[in-house]
């Protein structure tokens, strides 16, 4: 019985770590997911990260962001015409109108329009097929190694599909980029038609969850019989941005909202105030006995909760300086490691330049000044 017992035991001792670190991720309902830190590249939590899967039509990322690289370069005015048709959600587009390039991205990442995905990729390109190269050069420059893109749109093709991980990365790309930022994070977007030049349109967002979680930041939804409900969205707090991709779960909204929570809850961000960093350092053969040296910029760093306090700060600045130092020069940097791993720098530079002396007590003059100063 006392054998029987220590086994019971030593099992509920193996498994119970286990069981603890499964559950620490909230339950989803989603086939696959990630949530993604944008700041660090972790991956906080993930099922079936890399399963490739139908996207819907949370592939209008990618348009969206091509289409407005685009427009930065020529906001082109658009005449739709009759092969722009598309089937599914829309803007309602009607042959004859006019809109530009901007217009048509805010009808695909407000209300979600194929017909506005299928005009820009016919502009963009000579045709689908052409756009949808434009497509998988751009995913490949990202580094979506699971994704092949075939519409514009997102409509269900055997060969379009991506995953979790891939769309998550997408989502971070498209942040960098300051118009598709401002454009995701709208509730609605009023677009004014060049033809019929009277005609205005508000278009609301699809994203409920810009209205359902205050810390987020945009995204996109997406939805077919096949692929489910699709959800990519973005939130931010208290310097941490989280990137959160849900494919095929019916409950998306309450899903994105209880991974965001859990993941802001095991994330912080370490700042130190290098910006303020001052140091009056002697300068050896200078016309000037010091210079001072200041930090460039703050440092921060999104860290796991646990590691905020077990980063390391280290100045590193000699004692002294060597003329001639020039304004602006790099003299030092002051370092960050975790776990004896660097994380990242600040550079510490010369505020006011140090021109060499010129004496005429040569080499010798020169060796006594440096002992002077050690």
């Amino acid at each position: 019985m006392k054998q029987c017992f220590s086994l019971i035991l030593c099992v509920i001792l193996f498994i119970c770590p286990i069981c603890v670190n499964a559950a620490e991720a909230p339950e989803t309902g989603a086939e696959a997911y990630v949530l993604y830190c944008a700041d660090s590249g972790e991956i906080i939590a993930e099922k079936n990260a890399g399963k490739r899967m139908k996207p819907a039509s949370t592939t209008k990322l990618m348009t969206t962001l091509l289409t407005l690289e685009q427009a930065a370069k020529g906001n082109e005015v658009v005449t739709f015409t009759d092969d722009m048709i598309a089937e599914g959600s829309s803007m309602y587009l009607k042959t004859g109108e006019k809109v530009t390039l901007k217009d048509l991205a805010a009808g695909m990442m407000m209300s979600s329009g194929n017909d506005a995905a299928k005009a820009a990729a016919l502009t963009l390109a000579e045709d689908e097929k052409a756009f949808s190269r434009l497509m998988n050069a751009r995913a490949e420059k990202i580094g979506m190694k699971n994704t092949h893109f075939v519409t514009a749109s997102g409509l269900d093709d055997e060969e379009h599909y991506s995953t979790a991980y891939d769309l998550a990365l997408l989502m971070n790309e498209g942040l960098k980029n300051e118009a598709f930022r401002q454009l995701t994070a709208q509730k609605s977007a009023l677009v004014a038609f060049t033809e019929p030049s009277d005609k205005r349109v508000t278009y609301n967002n699809h994203n409920r969850l810009l209205s359902l979680y205050e810390h987020c930041i945009g995204g996109k939804t997406g939805y077919t019989i096949a692929a489910g409900r699709c959800l990519v969205s973005a939130a931010e707090k208290d310097g941490v941005t989280l990137i959160c991709v849900t494919l095929n779960d019916r409950s998306d909204w309450d899903d994105h909202i209880k991974l965001y929570d859990y993941g802001f809850s095991r994330t912080a961000v370490y700042r130190s105030p290098d910006a303020s960093f001052r140091a009056e350092v002697p300068v050896v053969g200078g016309e000037q006995k010091s210079v001072t040296v200041k930090g460039e910029r703050d440092f921060s760093l999104p860290v796991s909760a646990d590691d905020k306090d077990k980063i390391e700060r280290k100045v590193l600045l000699d004692r002294f300086l060597y003329a001639p130092v020039n304004e602006g020069q790099e003299v030092g940097r002051i370092e960050y490691t975790l776990n004896g791993k660097r994380v990242g720098g600040t550079p510490l530079r010369a505020a006011s330049a140090a021109a060499a002396r010129r004496t005429d007590g040569g080499f010798w003059e020169w060796i006594k000044g440096i002992f002077s100063h050690g």
